[in-house]
């Protein structure tokens, strides 16, 4: 383990993710950054030497851009301490807080600001804050821009939770002209509400997928590129599910307009044929589709339509989930998985003969480049030097109560996963999950020297 007091640090690595590609690599670290990568047994020069064993790969940290952590408010679902935790045992370094879930949620520099004195001294890994854009407070987006929010997140319908309500297409338009006059970005939860029917009561999953159709994606997909191309402004579709939109987004962003898109693990993991009576546990908005469209997301991904991969951790207490009754009607959307995303990723990846370089780029290297987090998601001289040690080859099974989230509730406990996270490093130093915390609350632009 490296010493508080090493000067230097010399991490050799057999196999290390460095520039996009796979390759040996020593990597040298002073004072947290990442300060010069030569050959595997470049001499130590004094520096403290770490040797990662045969069935090891260096990765950088990963970036998850899209975090529920629910703190102040909603604490009992997660929390600062527990979701960063969860995020240092599966690789992740750095963390963007979405602005709802939370009470209050981000929509105001008062509301950042609880959110942030929530956030200090618990953090283990470095914590990023989206604000929130809702009817009626276009004015407060360019104070919270002057914060150092990375952009602002938006629902098209309801959001599940009152504090939060979604913008009307005018709304939206409005938001997105002021985020544009900022130079900032918009992130968009995309689905139509006149798409969507009601969602009948019971256990099986079917009424639950059928309520809400492909066309709900692909009809406010189309609205909010229509509308970046009005405005100008960058956007962002968060959580993608149908992959018929894709062909859209694709040619939306031939025709010049700046806009992005994200998909989820459980989105490439499951299949909704296999979703069982009463497994509200995978109940997420919008929902898991079938085979076809699962495998329709890999191959966007890999030919660059789908640019990023999140997990939209959105856990809540167990009893929110309806295990009891199994009714898909009335349990809480979302699903827990901070720990798991990168060796969810890395099973699909693995079977379909998918680089680990390209994980890393979806994981790590594009979400902390389209949030502009400068000196993260890479591997490179003058970067933080985030760290994850990771053995792609070691299976395991999910035991949810060993995980570090505050609930114990995944749709991957039992699962066998390959890839194991042997340990993660923030700014040259492994994260002692045991000991005091050193994660930073970050704003725009480079990550050394913001608010602690």
């Amino acid at each position: 383990m490296v010493g508080d007091t090493a000067p230097e640090t010399l991490v050799r690595a057999a196999r290390a993710v460095v520039a996009g590609a796979e390759r040996s690599a020593a990597v040298r670290v002073r004072d947290g950054v990442v300060v010069d990568i030569g050959p595997v047994d470049a001499d130590a020069g004094g520096a403290e030497v770490v040797v990662l064993a045969d069935d090891e790969v260096l990765l950088p940290g990963l970036v998850d851009t899209h975090v529920h952590v629910n703190e102040p408010g909603r604490t009992d679902w997660e929390g600062f301490a527990s979701a960063t935790r969860a995020a240092a045992a599966g690789g992740v370094t750095t963390i963007v807080d979405m602005p709802l879930n939370s009470i209050p949620p981000t929509t105001t520099v008062a509301a950042l600001e609880a959110k942030r004195q929530a956030a200090r001294g618990q953090t283990w890994v470095d914590v990023g804050f989206w604000g929130g854009a809702v009817p009626g407070n276009v004015a407060d987006l360019a104070p919270l821009h002057d914060a150092g929010v990375l952009g602002f997140k938006c629902f098209l319908l309801d959001s599940g939770v009152e504090e939060f309500p979604h913008l009307a297409p005018a709304e939206l338009a409005e938001a997105m002209a002021e985020v544009a006059r900022l130079g900032s970005l918009v992130v968009v939860h995309a689905e139509d509400a006149d798409e969507i029917g009601a969602c009948p009561h019971g256990t099986a999953y079917r009424g639950f997928l059928d309520s809400r159709p492909d066309a709900a994606e692909e009809r406010a997909i189309a609205l909010v590129v229509d509308t970046a191309r009005r405005t100008g402004a960058r956007a962002h579709v968060v959580h993608l599910s149908a992959s018929g939109a894709v062909p859209a987004l694709r040619a939306a962003r031939r025709d010049g307009v700046d806009v992005s898109v994200e998909t989820c693990p459980h989105y490439l993991h499951f299949d909704a044929a296999t979703i069982t009576d009463g497994a509200t546990e995978l109940k997420c908005c919008p929902p898991i589709r079938g085979a076809a469209n699962r495998d329709a997301l890999w191959q966007a991904l890999v030919e660059g339509d789908i640019d990023l991969v999140v997990t939209d951790h959105s856990p809540c207490t167990a009893d929110l989930k309806l295990r009891d009754t199994g009714d898909f009607a009335d349990a809480w959307g979302g699903i827990a998985s901070l720990q798991l995303g990168l060796p969810v990723v890395w099973t699909g990846a693995r079977e379909r003969g998918v680089p680990l370089a390209d994980v890393v780029r979806w994981m790590a290297t594009a979400p902390a480049r389209r949030v502009g987090l400068a000196g993260k998601g890479e591997i490179a001289v003058g970067a933080d030097a985030d760290l994850c040690v990771f053995a792609p080859d070691e299976e395991w099974v999910v035991d949810a109560a060993a995980l570090h989230h505050k609930n114990p509730v995944t749709p991957y406990a039992g699962r066998t996963l390959t890839g194991t996270v042997r340990a993660t490093w923030l700014r040259g130093r492994p994260v002692d999950l045991a000991g005091p915390p050193r994660g930073r609350l970050l704003g725009r632009g480079p990550t050394r020297g913001v608010d602690r």
